[in-house]
């Protein structure tokens, strides 16, 4: 019997892991072919055993399976209930919420060909490594793991490159005097999340005028304007041998076949309905698919709503309402603190902008124990410089900002290589992150995000869902990546955050209830085997586009 110890507090339990029969070591899933020396097994006492033992963050009470990926996992409740039911499913959950981990343990059962895809290259590489870890195979099955660029590329690929954000931003920064009445980033936006994102097709200037007010970010008296730069958008893009993938899923619609015999799409926030329409084509069975993902974590422009997405699937709006989707609200990863202060962020959205929609309107549940800290830090040359000393040799920190051009900034202070951007930290998760600038370099967008609210606003336990009196108010649209991009920030770390800002009297921080005050830094410096571990991660979070880093550069 192969078995090994894990310890949730004070409790340590025994998992048995295989029985090994004849001792016929090299067939173990789990030595993977190791020569077993019996002479060189040590002896250890009890004790010693139970202090190697693997830490959980969670283990049911009563409910003794587990299951197994990088690491063990016990399922709540909720997670049980979800994990036992038939497909079709659609699961909502919070950030920690173990939903990436739930749907993998799902897939594990199907039989056929199966497909996990998400729009994080980095993302759909670490399911991957998280899939086939500790030897796992299933005989019947061959899963394929695709980040959503791939999958377009599997069924044909597109000529020319993705047009990125930059891309946008640079063309539209040569049209800006003829069309100064609009926002680069809201355009981006309704190009993607609106006018191409139609499962039917691209919107007609007709039917584009036609939206209702809450389908548009914009008012009708600009959205003939609006689609002149749609159709100038669609020019350059030949132009500049460039794609949009929303358009290639239009264009790919007539070549997508059968094929696959289970799909799992998870982060399905971040992928538009004409997109995920695609998948759902490559389906040999209809409903036999599985989607998860969190409004709360929306850093791409695309105009999500769980009501487009049920829409797919039930065209009867009333039909569509009473669809179940599945809720997780408990957080595994996040210490107390950092689910304080996440909740904090949701309340105040929601008091400043009322209900996203009722599947979204929640608080997350912190699991466990560990409080840990969050510290307001002064954007001080010193404080940074001293700081960097103590983070740049260790595998625990990582430093996140905003958008992509905001690392050479943080670059001149910060050695580490574990700096990234809002965009590449889906799926990370580090003990400590540091938050640079966040706030400080969008003090106005922040400021109009508080506007009104008083901490007294904030002295509740639930969101009760409440649909906005001016549907007119576009004020979440615009202002929704800010909130979102933060919240993703406060929720990829497992115990301590650092706030590094020069407003640090911006009044978001008076909401939030983090003030300056002494600062305590823990950092143990990374052995050479940490520092290779996590450039074997790093490998998978790059994406195809970011240059690879040495171990040197580690």
């Amino acid at each position: 019997m192969l078995f090994t110890l894990i310890r949730y507090g004070d409790e340590s339990c025994a998992l048995m892991l295989e029985v090994i029969s004849n001792h016929d070591y090299d067939k173990s899933r789990f030595l993977r072919g190791a020569a077993i020396d019996d002479e060189k097994i040590p002896e250890i006492g009890v004790d010693e055993a139970i202090r190697e033992a693997q830490p959980v963050r969670y283990l049911h009470p009563e409910r003794t399976t587990i299951h197994l990926l990088d690491k063990p996992i016990s399922f709540d409740d909720t997670q049980e209930a979800i994990y036992r039911r038939p497909a079709p499913l659609i699961v909502v959950g919070c950030a920690g919420s173990g939903k990436t981990a739930l749907t993998l343990e799902k897939l594990k059962h199907g039989e056929g060909e199966m497909l996990y895809v998400t729009h994080s290259a980095y993302l759909a590489q670490s399911a991957r490594a998280l899939y086939y870890a500790n030897g796992f195979e299933h005989a019947a099955q061959e899963a394929v793991f695709l980040s959503y660029r791939e999958f377009v590329e599997s069924i044909r690929v597109p000529p020319g490159r993705e047009a990125g954000w930059r891309d946008f931003a640079g063309w539209f920064a040569r049209l800006r005097q003829a069309f100064k009445e609009f926002d680069g980033h809201q355009v981006f936006e309704e190009i993607r999340g609106v006018l191409a994102a139609a499962p039917d097709g691209v919107l007609t200037r007709d039917e584009y005028l036609a939206l209702g007010i809450r389908q548009s970010i914009f008012p009708i008296e600009l959205r003939d304007k609006l689609y002149d730069l749609f159709e100038k958008y669609r020019d350059w893009l030949a132009e500049a041998k460039l794609y949009d993938l929303n358009l290639v899923a239009q264009d790919w619609q007539r070549l997508a076949a059968p094929r696959y015999d289970f799909v799992v799409i998870d982060e399905v926030q971040d992928i538009t309905t004409v997109q995920l329409a695609l998948v759902l084509k490559t389906l040999r069975e209809p409903g036999h698919f599985l989607l998860c993902g969190d409004f709360n974590q929306i850093v791409h422009p695309n105009f999500f709503s769980w009501s487009q997405v049920k829409s797919l699937f039930w065209k009867d709006p009333k039909l569509a309402e009473r669809q179940e989707l599945h809720v997780l609200t408990a957080n595994f990863r996040n210490g107390l603190e950092a689910t304080r202060v996440a909740n904090q962020l949701l309340k105040i959205r929601q008091r400043r902008f009322v209900s996203i929609d009722r599947e979204s309107n929640f608080l997350v549940q912190a699991v466990g124990s560990d409080t840990g800290q969050i510290a307001l830090m002064p954007d001080k040359e010193l404080g940074k410089r001293e700081l960097d000393q103590k983070i740049r040799q260790s595998t625990q920190f990582a430093v996140l900002v905003m958008r992509d051009e905001d690392k050479v900034e943080a670059r001149r202070y910060f050695a580490t290589p574990l700096l990234f951007s809002i965009h590449e930290a889906k799926g990370f998760e580090y003990e400590n992150i540091i938050l640079y600038r966040f706030i400080s370099d969008h003090r106005a967008e922040f400021s109009d995000i508080v506007e009104g609210v008083a901490r007294a606003d904030l002295a509740v336990e639930t969101l009760d869902y409440r649909r906005a009196k001016d549907k007119s108010d576009k004020s979440l649209e615009v202002y929704k990546f800010f909130v979102n991009a933060l919240y993703v920030a406060l929720t990829r770390a497992i115990r301590n955050i650092y706030i590094i800002e020069s407003d640090t009297a911006h009044p978001l921080f008076a909401l939030l209830d983090l003030s300056l005050g002494q600062v305590r830094v823990e950092a143990r410096q990374s052995t050479l085997g940490d520092w290779q571990k996590e450039r074997a991660s790093w490998s998978c979070k790059a994406s195809r586009n970011r240059p690879k880093r040495s171990v040197a550069q580690f």
